[in-house]
C-alpha cells in the first residue's frame, strides 16, 4: 500500500529542480546557485501555505527566487565596500591590525554615506543596509516605488563616485563591480 507523500517533500521534489535552474541562470557572478536555491526552498517551505490559489504557486516561487537573488546581489554589492559587514567571517578572531583596518574602513564608508543627499542616503540605508524591498522603502518614505528605484540607482552611483574620491576601493574585480 502506498503511503501518502509528505507535503514538504512533495514541494521540494516538485520545485527544487526548477529553482536550481532559475538560480543557475539568474544568479550574478559570485553567488552560489545552490546556496541561493537552498535559501529559496527554506522560504517556500515556510510560507507556501500563504499562497491561496495553487495555480499561483509557480509565479510565487519564481518571485521568491527573484527576491532571494536580488538580496544576494545587494549584499554582494555592499560587501564590495565594507567587507567587515559579513556576519560570518571565515576567521572568527581577526588580528588587531585587521580590526583597526576594518574600523577605519567602516568610518570612511559612514563618512561617504553622510555626503549623500538625505533622500538618497535614506533609500540606500533602507534597501542596501537594512535589506528592505523597494516597496517597503516606498511605504516607509511615502513615495512611489519608481522614485525609490531611481533614488537607489542615483545613490549607488554617487556612493561609488564619492567612495573612490575618498580613496576607498571595492574589494572585487571591475567585472564584478559592473554586475
Amino acid at each position: 500500500m502506498d503511503r501518502p507523500q509528505d507535503p514538504a517533500a512533495a514541494l521540494v521534489e516538485r520545485w527544487l529542480p526548477q529553482v536550481l535552474r532559475w538560480c543557475a541562470r539568474l544568479a550574478p557572478p559570485g553567488i552560489d546557485p545552490e546556496d541561493a536555491a537552498h535559501d529559496v526552498m527554506i522560504i517556500v517551505l515556510r510560507k507556501a501555505d500563504s499562497v491561496d490559489d495553487p495555480e499561483d504557486l509557480g509565479s510565487w516561487v519564481f518571485g521568491v527566487t527573484r527576491n532571494v537573488l536580488r538580496n544576494a546581489r545587494r549584499k554582494a554589492w555592499l560587501r564590495k565596500w565594507v567587507p567587515g559587514l559579513d556576519l560570518d567571517p571565515a576567521d572568527p578572531s581577526p588580528t588587531a591590525m585587521a580590526r583597526v583596518a576594518a574600523d577605519r574602513r567602516a568610518r570612511a564608508v559612514a563618512e561617504v554615506l553622510e555626503r549623500l543627499p538625505p533622500a538618497q542616503r535614506e533609500v540606500l540605508v533602507l534597501c542596501d543596509l537594512e535589506e528592505r524591498s523597494s516597496s517597503e522603502a516606498a511605504a516607509l518614505l511615502d513615495v512611489a516605488q519608481g522614485t525609490i528605484k531611481s533614488r537607489l540607482r542615483l545613490a549607488r552611483q554617487r556612493f561609488v563616485r564619492e567612495a573612490r574620491l575618498a580613496g576607498l576601493q571595492a574589494t572585487l574585480s571591475p567585472a564584478e563591480l559592473a554586475s
